[in-house]
C-alpha cells in the first residue's frame, strides 16, 4: 500500500527466486513497473496541459493565501514548512525531530521563489530515479531526507498527518506544472565555475561585508523572543550537516547569488559577485558542522558531483579539489573518459 491507500498485488513477482545474478535485473523491472504504476495513477496533467504552460516564464508559487480554504492538509503543510522548529524541532509541539531551523531557511519562503531551491518540480517529478541513492525515490523520501539531512534529524512518519501535509502542499504548488516537467526557475542556479579554487579566507572577507549582520560573527545565526530561529546558524552543531545538499558549494554559491543578502535581492538583482558567491561558500563549508555518513549513498561513484567532498572518486582527483575546486580540469577529464 503506497501514501494514498492504494494496493498494489505483486505476489507473483515477489515470488520470482532471486538468485544473486538476477537480482539487479529483478529489481531494476519492480522499479520500472512501481514507477509506471505510479504515473498512471497520478498524471492528472495532460499534453494539453503542456502545452497551456508558458515555458518562457519564470516560476514563481502563489502565496499561502491563495490555498483554498477548504484544503486544510495543504494549508497545515505550509506551516509545516514555514515553521517547522515550531512543531518538529527540538521542543515540538508535535514531535521532537530536527535541529531548530526551518524548511524554508533552505527552501525560501516556504518554496515558492525562482532559483530559492523551490518546490516547483516536486510533483512534477516524482517518483524519479536519483543517482545519489542509485534507485528510484519518492516524494516520501526525498522529503526524508531534508529531515536527516539539511535538518540533521530524524525523517517524519510516512504514514503521519504531518507528511501527508507536507505532500499535499507541495502538489498544491505544483498543479499547474506539467508531469515530468521543471519550470524556469526551479531549484538553484547554475552559476559558472572558476578558473581557481574557492578561497574560504576569501570568504570570510564576504561573509564579515554581507552575511554576519544576520547570521552573527560566530554564524550561529539570530534568535526571537519564542527561542526560534529568525535567521539560522550557517554551522555549528545546529545546522545542516555535512551530507546536506548546500553542503556542496556549487548549491551554496548559487543559493546565496540570488538570494543573499536576505530580503535585499532577487535572481534578476544580486549584490554578489560569482565569485563572492563561491569563497563564502567555501568559507561557510570549512566551517565545523555535524558529521553524517549515509554509507549507501552514490553507489556509481562515477555519477558523484564534481563538488561531492567525500571519496572515493573515479576521475583521479582529490577531495580537497572536490570540495573547493578548480572545477574545469575534473569536468574535462571526466569529458575526455567518455570520450574514449
Amino acid at each position: 500500500m503506497d501514501i494514498f491507500g492504494r494496493s498494489y498485488h505483486i505476489d507473483v513477482l515477489l515470488k520470482i527466486e532471486m538468485k544473486p545474478i538476477h537480482f539487479y535485473k529483478t529489481f531494476f523491472v519492480l522499479s520500472l513497473i512501481a514507477l509506471f504504476i505510479y504515473s498512471c495513477n497520478n498524471n492528472t496533467n495532460t499534453t494539453a496541459d503542456t502545452n497551456q504552460f508558458d515555458t518562457s516564464v519564470i516560476w514563481r508559487g502563489s502565496n499561502q493565501y491563495q490555498i483554498p480554504a477548504s484544503d486544510s492538509l495543504a494549508t497545515y503543510g505550509y506551516q509545516l514548512i514555514s515553521n517547522t522548529s515550531y512543531y518538529l524541532g527540538p521542543l515540538g509541539k508535535v514531535a521532537q525531530l530536527t535541529n531548530g531551523m526551518n524548511c524554508q531557511n533552505c527552501h525560501l519562503k516556504a518554496g515558492t521563489v525562482p532559483w530559492g531551491n523551490n518546490y516547483s518540480a516536486v510533483a512534477s517529478t516524482y517518483p524519479q530515479f536519483r543517482a545519489r541513492s542509485g534507485g528510484i525515490e519518492t516524494i516520501v523520501k526525498r522529503i526524508s531526507d531534508c529531515m536527516e539531512r539539511s535538518l540533521n534529524g530524524e525523517p517524519v512518519d510516512s504514514n503521519s498527518k504531518e507528511m501527508k501535509a507536507i505532500i499535499a502542499y507541495m502538489h498544491w504548488l505544483g498543479d499547474d506544472v506539467p508531469k515530468r516537467f521543471k519550470p524556469k526557475g526551479s531549484g538553484i542556479m547554475d552559476i559558472p565555475y572558476l578558473d581557481r579554487a574557492a578561497d574560504p579566507q576569501q570568504g570570510k572577507i564576504v561573509f564579515a561585508n554581507k552575511c554576519q549582520r544576520c547570521h552573527g560573527a560566530d554564524g550561529q545565526g539570530k534568535k526571537k523572543d519564542d527561542g526560534l530561529y529568525e535567521y539560522p546558524p550557517l554551522w555549528g552543531e545546529h545546522s545542516y550537516n555535512t551530507a546536506a545538499g548546500l553542503y556542496r558549494i556549487s548549491r551554496f554559491a548559487g543559493y546565496v547569488k540570488n538570494n543573499m543578502p536576505f530580503g535585499e535581492v532577487e535572481y534578476h538583482n544580486p549584490l554578489l559577485t560569482n565569485e563572492e558567491a563561491w569563497d563564502v561558500a567555501a568559507f561557510v563549508n570549512s566551517q565545523p558542522r555535524p558529521s553524517k555518513n549515509f554509507k549507501e549513498d552514490w553507489p556509481d561513484i562515477s555519477k558523484k558531483p564534481v563538488d561531492h567532498p567525500f571519496g572515493p572518486f573515479a576521475d583521479g582527483f582529490g577531495e580537497e579539489q572536490h570540495k573547493y575546486g578548480p572545477f574545469k580540469p575534473i569536468v574535462e577529464a571526466r569529458k575526455n573518459k567518455q570520450a574514449k
